[in-house]
């Protein structure tokens, strides 16, 4: 989505913290969590969640901050990411309005063996169940849509936020995982399904549009 100069700071805080919240998708992830760690203790859940949280921010920051220094690298342009990202998107929305967890976030391998780790925090868990390569084609197409300092670091800490709200969610499961039920969670996976396949093709449109644009420049 396009970041034109008069948008506030705060509609630019709604978008990256909801676009960052419904593609890392936490709440969907809270069966996987559970399923991995069957013997551990509410703490020990607890401090898994923690490490994969910090985990997740931390790779979604480098991303941020390094995300423009790869593109020149590797020679890609913005309209060609934001096409990839929108499918990225678009695959994992279409699962989540089935209320699945998408492959592209994990496969039912990674979750097997995450089952049999002593330790899942950091994968599968963390990478790529939170922060997949939807999580990060969406920070980085962020990040490329930020006006000014005042936009980056909120880019920053709506990451840091979504990190916390995941790991309470987390925090939450581990202690009360009897009272969840999978009714709700489906419900909520499809509406956060159809919020992130507006997403995606919002991006898509936009990405055209670029395609467009220098297809005309002379």
């Amino acid at each position: 989505m396009n970041v034109p100069d008069q948008t506030t700071l705060i509609g630019y805080v709604l978008l990256a913290g909801s676009s960052l919240f419904v593609i890392v998708d936490p709440i969907a992830t809270v069966p996987a969590f559970l399923a991995m760690t069957p013997q551990e203790t509410p703490e020990q859940r607890i401090r898994v969640a923690r490490l994969a949280c910090m985990v997740m921010a931390g790779v979604l920051l480098l991303f941020a901050v390094a995300g423009q220094i790869i593109f020149r690298l590797l020679g890609i342009t913005m309209p060609a990411f934001q096409i990839a990202a929108s499918i990225v998107l678009l695959v994992v929305a279409l699962d989540m309005l089935r209320a699945q967890r998408s492959r592209v976030q994990e496969t039912s391998e990674e979750t097997s063996a995450g089952a049999e780790k002593t330790d899942v925090a950091i994968t599968p868990l963390a990478v790529p169940m939170l922060a997949g390569p939807g999580a990060i084609s969406t920070v980085i197409v962020l990040q490329t849509q930020a006006r000014g300092v005042a936009q980056h670091v909120a880019l920053y800490a709506c990451i840091l936020a979504v990190a916390i709200v995941s790991y309470f969610i987390f925090r939450f499961s581990a202690h009360g995982a009897k009272r969840l039920s999978p009714t709700a969670i489906k419900i909520i996976t499809r509406i956060m399904g159809l919020l992130l396949a507006a997403v995606a093709v919002q991006f898509m449109i936009n990405g055209i549009k670029g395609v467009r644009a220098e297809l005309i420049q002379p």
